[in-house]
């Protein structure tokens, strides 16, 4: 079923004594811009996260696999398709028509590609590039983050060598956020999906399933407590949305509380516009 209205939507989520998304380039300290100190997570970090729900609940499902994850190469993928669609393999692109018609089958059979999109130009067989009409960018902290690299032990040694080395037991660091919350927004492009990969409106519903669980199977000792608190949905009562996404986003604002230190919700105020600009509902989804 094609998509017949736009949506935008807004996120908030937060982490209680963790790191919602380490940077390699940091020693995995909590990501942080340093001139204001507000934390973020990328859009790739939150993406995985909806994959991997995706997967966890349509599991064999057909039209809802997952193209970018780490269990084959992507190129033997594009092959797939080829075959698949009993497509002449090995010719690099060379057939217009036959990229076409693999891109179409991956569109039909994965559901990031079809929410995402993928550059899939690589290989013998390559797909072709979609663009995406779910976006989101990356979030972002309310309040400067306090980063703490805690010191922990470990006491079970890899090799004979570490144990005659460093005696009972090791030292070691773990990086966490005690709290802090964050917030990012997205976009769904009714003309898009519709031009290009077929979203369609059941994919929607799995997506705004997916954002409110996302946290829910991926806890993990590194993470800490991380909830996602509010999803508000824009709904636009057509294809190319009636008004532009920034003054949308305007209608929620948080705030922190004067005088607190913040280490929970309570100490933040979420405000929320209800007067609309025509042609747009605002859903709470959570």
């Amino acid at each position: 079923m094609a998509l017949n209205n736009r949506y935008d939507f807004v996120m908030i989520f937060d982490v209680e004594n963790g790191n919602p998304n380490g940077d390699p380039d940091a020693g995995n300290a909590p990501r942080m811009d340093v001139e204001s100190g507000l934390g973020y997570v990328t859009d790739v970090c939150l993406k995985r996260k909806i994959r991997n729900y995706v997967e966890l609940v349509k599991e064999g499902v057909p039209g809802y696999n997952i193209l970018i994850k780490p269990d084959k190469p992507l190129n033997e993928k594009f092959a797939e398709a080829y075959r698949t669609e009993n497509l002449e393999t090995g010719k690099k692109g060379k057939n217009v028509d036959d990229v076409k018609k693999a891109r179409e089958y991956i569109c039909k059979n994965y559901f990031d590609v079809r929410a995402f999109g993928a550059v899939m130009s690589t290989g013998d067989d390559p797909c072709g590039i979609v663009r995406g009409p779910v976006q989101i960018n990356f979030a972002r902290s309310i309040s400067p983050i306090n980063a703490l690299d805690i010191t922990i032990t470990r006491q079970a040694k890899t090799s004979e060598v570490r144990n005659q080395k460093s005696g009972d037991t090791e030292m070691g660091r773990k990086s966490i956020i005690p709290y802090a919350l964050y917030r990012a927004e997205g976009y769904v492009s009714a003309a898009l999906a519709n031009k290009s990969t077929g979203l369609t409106e059941e994919d929607v519903e799995l997506l705004w399933t997916s954002i409110i669980n996302m946290f829910e199977n991926d806890h993990s000792a590194a993470r800490g407590k991380m909830c996602m608190r509010k999803l508000y949905v824009f709904k636009h009562d057509n294809v190319l949305g009636s008004c532009p996404s920034h003054i949308l986003f305007d209608k929620i604002t948080i705030q922190e509380k004067e005088g607190r230190i913040p280490r929970s919700l309570e100490d933040y105020v979420i405000q929320v516009d209800n007067n609309m600009p025509q042609g747009v509902e605002m859903i709470e989804k959570l």
